[in-house]
């Protein structure tokens, strides 16, 4: 029965299906070639275990973006905010566990704190070496924020452009913020010399293996919640928000609580993304408040194919992992490539990957394949 209303909103996603399956099968390959000998033709290095480990971290976010673009019709360009308030309450707690393994030796102090001469401890900084008060934290600071904007800015019904814009500036004025020396958050260098998370080394293979199965959970746990809540009734306003606001307002829905609910929700996924993506990449700064990060999900959104879920993942690990073979080849290219490959999906393939892959399905030879 536990199984069944689990995996019951999957019924009739094919695309959601495989994407698990992929998942499961990925999820239980990796750890098995990372532990074969490291002469072996098969073994994957550990290094490379954490590049997958933050895709899945990045898949995880865009399917948080797809679900209030998507589903929603809201266009957020304030998500890579959410995804480092997660980043940098996860970070609180890893500078919390050095102790007095630090630089300066300080077992109370953070270094940067030492260095700026600061005395004691700031008040926002107590409970993080905890890590339940962490786990709290990383959902609920992303949560609250999301909460509040959504509350000001949808019954202000502020909608369209207009909207896209405020986003876009509280994720700008947050990198600001953060910038700053005397905010406690380690300023232009942000919080990093992470030594480990729960007693376990982060320099381990295995803790390395432990973040990326857990990423691989959190994915698989993402999608399947998003993909209830859109096949729900609430889903169906959802849509029918997006699809025509002003008639579903008139029939007696409060859309804008429907709005704040769905886009505090999509925050918190946000923010447990970035908190899985701190220990594997080892730092976190104000560069991931940057607007041009957010816009950047956007466009894995929109190559995957906009409101399938599925889609936004497979939109998020390609574009990384192309991002990844090709500013080594083409450094100073890859960003025109990424904005050249934005406008061919935006022209021609308007439903991205996901729909050009169900066009594909409807040929008559392949048709005939399959039957």
């Amino acid at each position: 029965m536990l199984l069944t209303s689990i995996f019951k909103p999957l019924a009739g996603d094919r695309g959601g299906q495989v994407m698990l399956l992929v998942l499961a099968a990925t999820t239980i390959l990796v750890p098995v070639l990372n532990l074969l000998p490291a002469d072996h033709a098969w073994h994957l290095p550990t290094y490379r275990v954490t590049l997958l480990g933050k895709y899945l971290t990045y898949a995880l976010l865009a399917v948080a973006v797809d679900l209030v673009w998507g589903y929603l019709g809201i266009l957020s360009l304030g998500h890579g905010a959410f995804f480092a308030l997660g980043g940098y309450a996860m970070g609180m707690y890893l500078m919390r566990q050095i102790g007095d393994r630090g630089v300066y030796g300080n077992p109370e102090l953070p270094d940067f704190m030492v260095f700026l001469n600061w005395t004691e401890l700031p008040w926002f900084w107590y409970g993080f070496d905890l890590f339940g008060f962490a786990l709290l934290m990383i959902m609920l600071i992303p949560g609250l924020l999301a909460f509040v904007f959504g509350w000001l800015t949808f019954r202000s019904r502020v909608t369209g452009v207009y909207l896209s814009i405020i986003t876009q500036a509280l994720t700008y004025a947050l990198m600001l913020a953060f910038f700053r020396n005397e905010m406690g958050f380690g300023g232009n260098n942000g919080l990093t010399d992470f030594k480990d998370i729960l007693g376990f080394s982060l320099q381990s293979d295995g803790t390395r293996l432990a973040l990326f199965i857990a990423s691989a959970l959190a994915l698989a746990a993402g999608y399947l919640a998003c993909r209830y809540l859109v096949t729900s009734r609430l889903g169906r306003i959802t849509v029918a928000i997006r699809d025509a606001e002003s008639r579903t307002r008139f029939v007696g829905y409060r859309v804008e609580d429907y709005k704040v609910w769905i886009f505090t929700f999509s925050a918190i996924l946000a923010g447990i993304a970035g908190a899985l993506y701190v220990p594997q990449v080892g730092i976190i700064n104000p560069g991931e408040f940057s607007p041009l990060n957010s816009i950047e999900i956007v466009i894995w959104v929109a190559i995957g194919g906009r409101a399938t879920l599925y889609g936004a993942v497979l939109g998020a690990v390609l574009v990384n992992y192309a991002k990844t073979v090709f500013t080594g080849l083409m450094p100073d290219s890859w960003l025109f490539l990424l904005g050249a490959l934005f406008v061919v999906v935006t022209l021609y393939l308007p439903q991205g990957l996901a729909g050009l892959m169900r066009q594909l399905k409807q040929l008559p030879w392949l048709r005939r394949a399959e039957a």
